[in-house]
Order: structure tokens, then C-alpha cells, then sequence
């Protein structure tokens, strides 16, 4: 550890010994800046940031900007549907901004098309490069979870959770081992094939440019999973000759490194990106209980991505491949898990006449997982004399599970006259399952199980402009099938079949949904929407036992497709210094999937899969992004969810598993040229239950995080983070056990960038 802190310091020491001083600052002077379309058009609404990112303001409706800048000021002007661009400037100009075809960043909304904040019916919103980089979380997850609602299964980050509790919840909905939101990357689904959960580590923390969230049922375009919302990951794309690394480490044993080199020779772009992440942890158990049996849980892995595209204006085409190792340590000397993932993907976007726009997708996965399972005795073994509490454990099953997924996927944008606008696409998602596993003890077997599951679908969307109104319908057919399972058993000299085999079913489902917003004047809007949406069960819930901790959740061959309908509506505001957005939203899933105790004075406790009746999340939401001065960007939100079981249960009117009433956010990020970046992030949760019977409470916590940054010239930063800075005990699960979220963890690190534009 000392070494590698030795080594860093010479790195940073050397590299702002050479590299140049800050440049001295111009004249502040106003600077009016008008943005267009290719066509001439006014564009309003464009967000225009400083180069260290920070929002000077948004266009007025003539696409007006006026803001006071050092000269030369360099801007980056982004809208969405547009590509982004960055320009220096001295004088008044007028900037045309292209479609997002030829763009870094394209910005994926639920509906598939561009919209503004006023245009849009759905609840959404971007974290920025600029977020993204002044994030005092070193995890995909952490970064999220700066917006309110967004939430794991439990509370604990992925540098530490078991896989199979990384299932993201929105909107109040909760989740299992599966996720009941969509993850995606460039419209290539990234929710594990087997489990659903979401591996936050998978992909290198500098290839991913900006994160959209979606919230509210988005079947009716994405499919299973997309119960509570969608997440899509924009990835970076290389624009320019660039080299960049980012490397810092902390407490706990935290480090994180990424590196970043591309390269660009007229049509062709080159991108290799690759990092490490991960922390030698902590024992999660709290103190007052801990035996001699707990040790600390942590997560070591590396990720890396290879992409090739061709990008000619018109017509783009690309190669990519993404590769994940992961190994974790589970709190105890036996639970253990391991994850390697390869993936694949080619495609094109085609940019037609008359404004059409072609998108296509082939993609692949291979993934192999393992896990070790163990239950947790109270009498004392060997070496550990006087032990009454956690003293030894007993390896109880271990299990390989490889799988593969193909998938296919294509939507056609067409324009029909003034402001109507047709998608029609249709996609397939394979995935193939074998679990392997061995038993031990008195009931000591082999099993062999096979699982084939298959999603095809067909969807469609009508978008209408018409002056201030935004009318949008759509539908999708979806045909999902599980078949092709077997299940062997040896015998002792021979495999032989199961005499119950899983289950055999295909069904056939369609989810409608029907948005429509209202401008007033030039900075308000209301709007309103519905859908129907539903998540099939993955082959984990169906087939696989999974364990956190001490509690063992059995599989459910029986299980039923999860049905959802809701509605939400809206009012929303957009200024030059900031946007508001409110809303209402109602959620009602029709045969969730919940894990219910079965044998809670068992070792593991015992808890199994089944369908309730019905659970209902409403609430309201309310999200902000301000800049009230040229120096400083505030952004947070507020989030109620009134979410019970509703129907058909013994649980009638109990809270939803790990949902909290109340949660919000507050992220305050100040800049200053001479001195730097201060970013603090602010994060409120209300109490919880961690179980379906509502006898394990969690308490409310509330966290405050802290990032700091200094440039040394263009070219090299330095920076330093806290997580948890006041140190608060936050609990994460309470069946039967407490165990605590991570505690101040502070880490600092520093960022070399050569070639391209300075941040």
C-alpha cells in the first residue's frame, strides 16, 4: 500500500513539475451568443457550460444567450438532437449546431426521439460529463444515487454488495436480485442475461460520457425489466487525437484507474479504454454482533472496451467489444463470487433522406459466474475457544453458471410532413442458461440445469407537434417463451432426469402508452402519461437458489410474468438560470415477485420467490437543476412514495421491501478558475423495512459526500474525496443480523489529459 501511495506521488509531483502554469485569466466581457439549426432556425432552450462544465445558462426562444466570460471564452454548447460543440470566443457570434447523428453525445429518451424539457410527457434526467467527473463516488452506483429515488435492493454500495442485491429501483418500486429497471449502452440491454441485476464495475469509468435516466414504465419501447424506468449509458466516441488517466486510492483499500487513448484520421476512430476498480473493504457486520466467522466483504476487478467505427456523415459503423473480470469476497472465509463477461456489438446508424434515421444492432454475451454458499453456526470449532456467537461456518453448495445471450435490435425514425414523426423497430433478445451445482452435507448431490429463455418484439411510435401541444402514442407486441429446460440429477454412477423438470410457457403481451404535454407561454408546460408495462422472471428466480448473508432465497419454477399500469402527470419550468420539474406518479405491478420468509429459525433463514397480489407505489417527485450564479450549480430533488402491498397477500398494506417514503437530493458544485472545483452532495433517506412482514426496521440516515479539484495548467488536475464525511452509521439489513453501510472513506488522486480540449 505504501509503495503505491510512493509511486503515485512521484507521478504527480514529476508531471506538474513539467507542465506549464495556468494561463492568466482575459477580461471579463459579455459575450451574446445566437444558436441555430442546420436549417437557420432559433434553437431554444440550448444549455451552454464554461470548459470545466459548468451551466452559464440555456437560449431564450429567439436561441439568445448572453453571458460574461474571461476572452477568449471557450463554451460547450449542447441540445438534445444535436451534436455538441466547443468553440472559443472574443466577439458576438451564431453557432449551427448539426444533427446528433454525426454527435458525441446523442441523447436516448424513452421515446426514442429528441424532445425538450417543455416538449417532453416523460420524467427524465441527464447527468452530464461534468457530473460525471466531480462525483465523489468511485461506482456507477454511487454516482446514481445522487439522484432521489434511485436506489439498490438494499443500501450498500457495489464495492461491497453481494451480485445478487444489485437490482436498481425507481420510482419507489423496489427490486430482488432482479432489477425492475432497464440498464442500457448505446440501445444494447446491459441488465445481467441470468440474474437481472446490474454489474455497476462493468463498464471503464472515462468511456462513458453521460447517463440519461427515464423514470415511469417504458415496456412500451424497451421490453421486460423497464417496469420502473430506463437508464441509458451514452459511451464515449473518439472525436479527437486524445490520452487521458485518472488514478486515485483511499481508505478501505479503494482505488480506482482508468485510462482512456484515442484517435481520429479522417472517417475512422479508434477508442481503447480500460480501468481497475475495487477495495480491500470492510467487515459489513456491526460490531456490537460480529463473530469470529465475519470478515471483510470486498470486490477487486478490471474492465476494458475496444471500439472501431467508420463515421462518414451520412453512415456510421462500428465494432465494439467490452471485457469484465470481478472477484468478491462475501463477509465470511467461504462466500465467495466470481463474474467474467465478454461482449460484443456491431451496428450502424444511417441518417436518409428527408430526415429519416436507421439504427441497427447485433450483439452478444458470454458470462460465467460462480458462487459459493455457507450457513453460519453458533458453536464454537476448532481454534476458537469460548466462542458463543457467528463462531465457524459450514460450506452448504457451490454453483457455475455460464451463460450466453445473442440479441438484435432496429428502429427506423421517419418524419411525415410538419411536426409528425413515425419509429417503427423490432427487436429479439436470446439468452441460453446452464447452472452446476453441488450440494453438501446429508443431502450432498450434482446438479445439471439447462434454460433457454426468448423475447421477440415489434413496436411502434406516433409523435405529433403541433404549435405548443406534444401528442405521443406507441405500442409493442412482445412474445417471450422459456423453454428447452431440463434438469439432471447424478445419481451417484449416472445422470438422470429430474422427475419435476422446469417449466415450459410462452406468452404474448402488449404494452400501450399514451403521453401529451402542454406548453404555456415560453417557460411552463403540464403534461400527463400512461402505460402498461411488465418484467418476466429471469432464469435466477426460476431455477437458482441465491444467498445474502445468512439468508438463503429459494427458486420458484411456478413464477408469473409481473404486470404493470400506471400514470403520472407534470408540471415543468424552464429559465435561462434553471428548470423545475413536479410531478404525481401511481405504479400498480399485478403478481410481483417477492421473496417471502419461509423458516425465519432456520440456519440460513429460509425465504422463497412467489407472485403477491398487487403492490402500489404513488407518489410525488420533484427535480431541480439551477444556476443561480455564473460560479456555482445547484441541482437535488425530493421524492414521496406512498408504496404498500395492495392485493391478495398476507402482507396486505405493508410496506414495499426497502423502499423508503421519503428521499432527496442536494448537489451544490462551485468553480472558480484560480482556485477550482468544491462539489458537495447531500443524500436523505427515510426509514425502511428490510423484509415483506415489516419487522426488520431500518432506520432514516442522512450522508453528505465532498469532492475538491485543482488544475495545474490544461493538461493535469489533482483532486480528493470523501464519502460518508460525517462518519454516520447507516444500516443496511437487519434479517436476522445488522449490517452497516461503508463508513468515511476519503481518497485522493490525480488526471493527466494530452491532446483534444481541456476540460
Amino acid at each position: 500500500m505504501k509503495r503505491h501511495i510512493q509511486k503515485l506521488l512521484k507521478v504527480v509531483l514529476i508531471i506538474a513539475a513539467v507542465l506549464p502554469a495556468s494561463l492568466p485569466l482575459g477580461a471579463q466581457a459579455p459575450l451574446t451568443l445566437m444558436v441555430e439549426d442546420s436549417r437557420g432556425a432559433a434553437l431554444a432552450g440550448v444549455t451552454v457550460e464554461d470548459a470545466a462544465g459548468l451551466q452559464l445558462g440555456r437560449t431564450d426562444a429567439e436561441g439568445r444567450l448572453t453571458v460574461q466570460c474571461a476572452t477568449p471564452c471557450s463554451l460547450r454548447v449542447a441540445a438534445a438532437g444535436f451534436r455538441q460543440m466547443s468553440l472559443q470566443l472574443s466577439i458576438d457570434a451564431t453557432v449551427q449546431l448539426q444533427p446528433a447523428s454525426n454527435s458525441e453525445e446523442v441523447t436516448v429518451t424513452a421515446y426514442r426521439a429528441p424532445l425538450g424539457v417543455l416538449e417532453s410527457p416523460t420524467d427524465s434526467r441527464l447527468l452530464s460529463q461534468a457530473a460525471l467527473d466531480t462525483t465523489p463516488a468511485i461506482t456507477l452506483d454511487g454516482v446514481m444515487r445522487q439522484l432521489p429515488g434511485v436506489e439498490l435492493f438494499r443500501r450498500s454500495s457495489s464495492l461491497v454488495a453481494n451480485p445478487t442485491s444489485q437490482g436498481v429501483s425507481l420510482r419507489g418500486l423496489g427490486s430482488t436480485s432482479a432489477s425492475r429497471t432497464l440498464v442500457t449502452e448505446d440501445d444494447i440491454p446491459l441488465n445481467d442475461a441470468f440474474g437481472g441485476w446490474i454489474h455497476w464495475e462493468e463498464q471503464p469509468e472515462l468511456s462513458v460520457n453521460s447517463i440519461e435516466v427515464v423514470r415511469g414504465g417504458a415496456s412500451d419501447l424497451y421490453g421486460s425489466s423497464a417496469i420502473g424506468g430506463v437508464i441509458s449509458l451514452v459511451p464515449a466516441r473518439p472525436t479527437e487525437d486524445l490520452a487521458e488517466l485518472r488514478s486515485s486510492y483511499g481508505a478501505e483499500g479503494t482505488y480506482d484507474d482508468s485510462l482512456r487513448l484515442q484517435a481520429k484520421l479522417g472517417p475512422w476512430g479508434l477508442l481503447a479504454s480500460g480501468g481497475i476498480i475495487g477495495a480491500d473493504g470492510y467487515i459489513q457486520e456491526a460490531p456490537w454482533q460480529r463473530g469470529p466467522v465475519d470478515i471483510a466483504s470486498n470486490m477487486h476487478s478490471e474492465n476494458g472496451v475496444f471500439l472501431v467505427e467508420h463515421d462518414s456523415g451520412s453512415l456510421r459503423f462500428f465494432v465494439r467489444g467490452n471485457g469484465f473480470n470481478e472477484a468478491r469476497g462475501n463477509g465470511t472465509p467461504y462466500q465467495t463470487n466470481g463474474t467474467r463477461i465478454w461482449r460484443y456489438a456491431i451496428g450502424g446508424d444511417w441518417r436518409g433522406p428527408h430526415r429519416s434515421f436507421l439504427t441497427t444492432r447485433l450483439y452478444g454475451s458470454t458470462e460465467h459466474y460462480r458462487q459459493t454458499f455457507s450457513s453460519i453456526s453458533n458453536l464454537s470449532s476448532f481454534g476458537v475457544p469460548n466462542c458463543s456467537y457467528r463462531c465457524s461456518e459450514i460450506p452448504t453448495r457451490f454453483s457455475l453458471t455460464p451463460n450466453n445471450e445473442l440479441g438484435a435490435a432496429t428502429h427506423w425514425n421517419q418524419p411525415l410532413g410538419a411536426g409528425l414523426l413515425v419509429v417503427v423497430g423490432a427487436d429479439t433478445h436470446d439468452v441460453r442458461v446452464w447452472d452446476r451445482e453441488q450440494t453438501f452435507g446429508n443431502s450432498a448431490a450434482l446438479t445439471n440445469l439447462h434454460d433457454h429463455q426468448r423475447d421477440s418484439a415489434a413496436y411502434a411510435e406516433l409523435m405529433w407537434v403541433r404549435r405548443s401541444w406534444t401528442l405521443i402514442a406507441s405500442g409493442r407486441m412482445d412474445w417471450f417463451q422459456n423453454y428447452d429446460g431440463q434438469l439432471l440429477i447424478w445419481n451417484g454412477s449416472s445422470w438422470g432426469l429430474e422427475q419435476t423438470q422446469p417449466a415450459q410457457f410462452d406468452q404474448r403481451v402488449f404494452d400501450p402508452r399514451l403521453g401529451l404535454a402542454r406548453k404555456l407561454w415560453n417557460h411552463w408546460a403540464v403534461s400527463a402519461s400512461g402505460f402498461r408495462a411488465f418484467r418476466a422472471p429471469t432464469p435466477n428466480e426460476l431455477y437458482r437458489s441465491t444467498q445474502v448473508g445468512n439468508q438463503l432465497t429459494e427458486p420458484n419454477g411456478s413464477l408469473l410474468i409481473e404486470r404493470a399500469t400506471g400514470w403520472e402527470s407534470g408540471l415543468s419550468t424552464e429559465w435561462r438560470w434553471g428548470t423545475i420539474r413536479s410531478s404525481y406518479f401511481l405504479t400498480q405491478v399485478n403478481r410481483p415477485i417477492s421473496a417471502v420468509t419461509i423458516d425465519s429459525q432456520s440456519s440460513p433463514i429460509l425465504l422463497m420467490r412467489e407472485n403477491l397480489g398487487q403492490i402500489e407505489s404513488r407518489g410525488v417527485a420533484l427535480d431541480f437543476t439551477l444556476a443561480p450564479h455564473r460560479w456555482l450549480a445547484v441541482d437535488g430533488g425530493y421524492q414521496y412514495a406512498h408504496a404498500v402491498v395492495t392485493q391478495g397477500s398476507e402482507y396486505l398494506g405493508n410496506w414495499i421491501p426497502e423502499v423508503a417514503r421519503n428521499m432527496a437530493t442536494l448537489n451544490a458544485r462551485a468553480n472558480n478558475q484560480r482556485i477550482g472545483i468544491l462539489n458537495l452532495q447531500g443524500r436523505l433517506s427515510g426509514r425502511q423495512f428490510d423484509d415483506a412482514a415489516n419487522s426488520a426496521l431500518l432506520h432514516g440516515y442522512f450522508r453528505l459526500d465532498a469532492y475538491a479539484s485543482r488544475n495545474f495548467g490544461r493538461r493535469f488536475q489533482i483532486f480528493t474525496a470523501c464519502e460518508n464525511l460525517l462518519d454516520r452509521q447507516i444500516e443496511v439489513a437487519k434479517t436476522p443480523t445488522t449490517t452497516l453501510a461503508m463508513p468515511r472513506a476519503a481518497r485522493a488522486g490525480f488526471q493527466v489529459r494530452l491532446g483534444g480540449e481541456s476540460r
